[in-house]
């Protein structure tokens, strides 16, 4: 991972939005979490600006620049012209006032370096007679063609940017002083750490404003201008061929801003498609003016930056000691990526791993943040990617599970919106109420197959129906209905146990028991009448017999 930026994990939400912005896709998901890659990283900050949950965070040098301060040498600000966009009616008088309360020995104008870098585009255009030249003041365009286009590593012209032009020039006029970049750009936090001995330090507008906040000083404003001033255009489009005199008219001077219209560029280079051309460009659209740590409420406002800037430029350059073009000099050496190129028949292994067994099913959504399938694919097999970022691959995968649970429940199912319009609806659901297809019913309102008051009423009083037995007498079918709300998804869903079976069994039962009791009642009824009249016979004998006894009773005694 490049040093000046870290990543908060706790704070990544595996949104993939970082990937989604990065021109050159170098960024890494492990474990749910995202990774930058260092030696494919070209700090352009998109990452950053994007990243909805703050998990990217440069690294601040505020806390390096106050030990700069307390060595006791003379601490010495560059600070980038796009200063007075991000810091509203300022000027580099009231800019040098409120630096120099926090401790610096002055403060200059980056734009001074750009002066110097500019006049020596002009010698090179003049006296080398190259074929193509780009412009090197943007480190992140530096970075992609070091990392990206190194085809186009020839044409990138070798010489210093303006921040470096301009604190080489401070360390020559001031004895062992110490410099300090402040402006809009990460990438400057790697390009000070790997030319060392140059710019000591670098601190962004926001690293700067929290400083001042914190020492409750104010930056005044200003209304005064210098005509000697030219190179103030600078961080705009197009900043630099203002600047230049475009004597040569045998070169097309063209300034191109954004990273995905370079890339394109250079692409062209690389196939030998442009010649004799001067190339400015810029990683962010706008140039450094719409930088990434331009304050956030200035990223919306690149047409009143740049009028801000163009007022504040004059029309002289700055008046400048020109170094000797040797001493301007720069190396930029190609910066190899170690991952090695999948072969066709991998790509094509995860293709189907993802479910995509032919081009048609590629559908390049984007929505992983790579441009195409294969891309994702490749970045699958290399580590920097995993299948579960394809969104349509785990909707489609997450849809057959739930269609297979659903379609083969044996209960009824049918979802709607809080509209009460149907939403889906299973295969036991449409045997119920006789639907043959789920397009007959989706989308349209439940009162077209079902009574829609207990649905309105769960979703109007948020509580649910439980195993209510209801007779669906356009179906003649008896269900036992539930219906839920679920907040989240705001749908109702109702689940129907077909109990018509069982109704008819109980039915049935009932009936056979109430047969059952009318015949038993019957015998009953029988049965006590014979009781009755055994009763009654057996009574009329015992009284005749009673009689019959008395009678030979008597007659004994008689005798």
């Amino acid at each position: 991972m490049p040093n000046c930026l870290t990543l908060k994990k706790s704070n990544c939400k595996n949104c993939y939005k970082c990937i989604r912005h990065c021109p050159v896709k170098a960024i890494r998901f492990s474990g749910n979490q995202a990774h930058i890659i260092g030696n494919e990283c070209i700090l352009c900050g998109q990452c950053f600006v994007v990243c909805p949950q703050n998990a990217k965070e440069i690294v601040d040098e505020t806390e390096k620049v106050k030990v700069l301060l307390q060595s006791g040498d003379p601490v010495i600000v560059s600070l980038a012209p796009s200063f007075v966009a991000n810091y509203d009616g300022t000027g580099i008088n009231s800019m040098r006032k409120a630096l120099k309360k926090l401790g610096f020995y002055d403060v200059e104008e980056t734009a001074i370096g750009a002066t110097i870098v500019k006049t020596e585009y002009e010698r090179m255009i003049k006296e080398d007679e190259r074929d193509l030249i780009i412009s090197s003041c943007c480190h992140s365009i530096n970075l992609l063609i070091q990392k990206h286009y190194p085809a186009a590593l020839p044409y990138l012209a070798d010489i210093m940017s303006p921040m470096q032009a301009h604190c080489t020039d401070i360390k020559k006029r001031y004895k062992n002083a110490k410099t300090v970049f402040i402006g809009p750009c990460v990438a400057k936090k790697d390009e000070a750490e790997h030319y060392e001995g140059i710019v000591d330090a670098v601190l962004t507008f926001e690293e700067l404003t929290q400083w001042l906040k914190a020492e409750n000083i104010e930056i005044e404003s200003e209304t005064d201008n210098d005509v000697c001033s030219r190179a103030r255009f600078f961080p705009t489009t197009g900043g630099i061929l203002k600047t230049m005199a475009q004597e040569n008219t045998g070169y097309t001077y063209l300034a191109i801003d954004g990273v995905e219209n370079c890339i394109a560029a250079l692409k062209d280079i690389e196939s030998g498609k442009i010649h004799n051309c001067f190339i400015e460009m810029s990683a962010c659209v706008g140039s450094c003016s719409g930088g990434p740590v331009m304050e956030k409420y200035h990223r919306t406002a690149a047409v009143k930056d740049y009028i801000t800037i163009a007022n504040y430029a004059g029309p002289k350059d700055f008046e400048i000691s020109q170094p000797a073009a040797k001493d301007l000099k720069k190396n930029f050496e190609f910066i190899e990526q170690r991952l090695p190129q999948p072969s066709e028949s991998e790509i094509n292994a995860v293709l189907r791993q993802m479910g995509k067994f032919k081009p048609s099913q590629e559908l390049n959504c984007g929505s992983c943040g790579y441009n195409t399938c294969r891309e994702k694919a490749a970045a699958i097999i290399q580590g920097k990617a995993e299948i579960s970022m394809c969104l349509p691959f785990l909707k489609d995968k997450a849809e057959s599970f739930s269609d297979t649970v659903v379609n083969n429940s044996p209960n009824g199912l049918i979802v709607l919106n809080e509209q009460l319009e149907v939403q889906q609806i299973n295969k036991a659901a449409k045997e119920i109420m006789n639907i043959r297809y789920d397009s007959d019913v989706l989308g349209t309102q439940v009162i077209r197959i079902l009574d829609p008051a207990p649905f309105m009423k769960v979703r109007d009083t948020g509580r649910g129906i439980h195993n209510e037995r209801v007779y669906l007498a356009e179906y003649k079918r008896y269900v036992e209905q539930t219906i839920v709300y679920d907040r989240d998804s705001r749908m109702l869903v109702g689940i129907m146990r077909d109990v018509t079976d069982e109704q008819y069994e109980r039915e049935k039962k009932e009936d056979i028991s109430k047969q059952t009791v009318e015949v038993a009642d019957k015998v009953v009824e029988k049965q006590m009448r014979i009781v009755q009249e055994i009763a009654s016979l057996l009574g009329e004998t015992a009284a005749e017999t009673k009689i019959a006894l008395s009678k030979l009773k008597e007659s004994i005694t008689d005798e």
